[in-house]
């Protein structure tokens, strides 16, 4: 029998879980809801899923705590879309430091949300996570740093550990991975979150700025991740690239 995708939707909006519910079964997945992050505990604890739809505001323990706990936990797998108030800047950035794969701002059109969870769903499967890695991993050196590949972690020249969070790992990795080459914002969004800048969206400025501070970049004059003016943003140093032995 062909798998279905099982979509776990956090929501404390009765309304909303019952809309998206009825729309995601229509268009072939299959749904479980939960009104608060008991609900979801309750229900993870004897059940797996494909994908979690996970609302930032509610009362209790919110979306970005709730991420947070996932990712710690023995569900850090599992994709997380997150559903944002639309003026929320702050919380769609937070959301993807915590690990979510992507995030919807409210009001959002169900054919949206579908095709974003089909998308995260394709690029998660094509890049499975590192503890389910079986090939090779790689160590990429790039100036004084290199990024280990296997266990996702940047690490120095004097060798010390600096654990990156998810979404600083995917958009460092497109940098070291497309090294001395101009990669615009729509570029950058849709190789680390499977889709196309939206207007005044700034979210990848942002992890970019979060990004130079890991290196210890100066945004004003940065050696590594540099500014061009009304194209992008480019890792401006070579990359060196060096097989990790099991």
């Amino acid at each position: 029998m062909d798998h279905v995708d099982h979509i776990l939707i956090v929501d404390d909006d009765r309304e909303i879980r019952e809309l998206v519910s009825t729309y995601l079964t229509k268009n072939g997945l299959r749904t479980t809801v939960a009104a608060d992050g008991r609900q979801m505990r309750s229900f993870l604890e004897a059940s797996s899923v494909d994908l979690i739809i996970l609302d930032v505001m509610m009362p209790g323990d919110d979306g970005l705590v709730l991420c947070r706990e996932l990712r710690a936990g023995k569900h850090k797998a599992t994709p997380i879309l997150m559903l944002t108030a639309r003026s929320d800047e702050m919380d769609r950035i937070l959301g993807l430091e915590m690990g979510a794969d992507d995030y919807l701002p409210k009001p959002f059109a169900a054919r949206e949300l579908l095709a974003r969870i089909k998308a995260v769903l394709r690029r998660t499967r094509m890049l499975p996570p590192n503890f389910q890695v079986t090939e090779a991993g790689q160590i990429l050196t790039f100036g004084e740093w290199r990024l280990d590949t296997v266990a996702r972690h940047l690490l120095d020249k004097d060798g010390t550990s600096i654990t990156l969070s998810g979404a600083e790992y995917r958009l460092l990795r497109v940098f070291v991975d497309h090294p001395q080459r101009v990669l615009n914002r729509d570029q950058l969004l849709n190789l680390t979150q499977g889709r196309d800048a939206e207007l005044f969206d700034r979210s990848i400025d942002l992890m970019v700025s979060r990004l130079r501070q890991r290196l210890g970049d100066d945004a004003r004059e940065p050696v590594y991740i540099k500014t061009v003016r009304s194209e992008g943003y480019v890792l401006s140093v070579p990359v060196e690239i060096s097989e990790l032995r099991q």
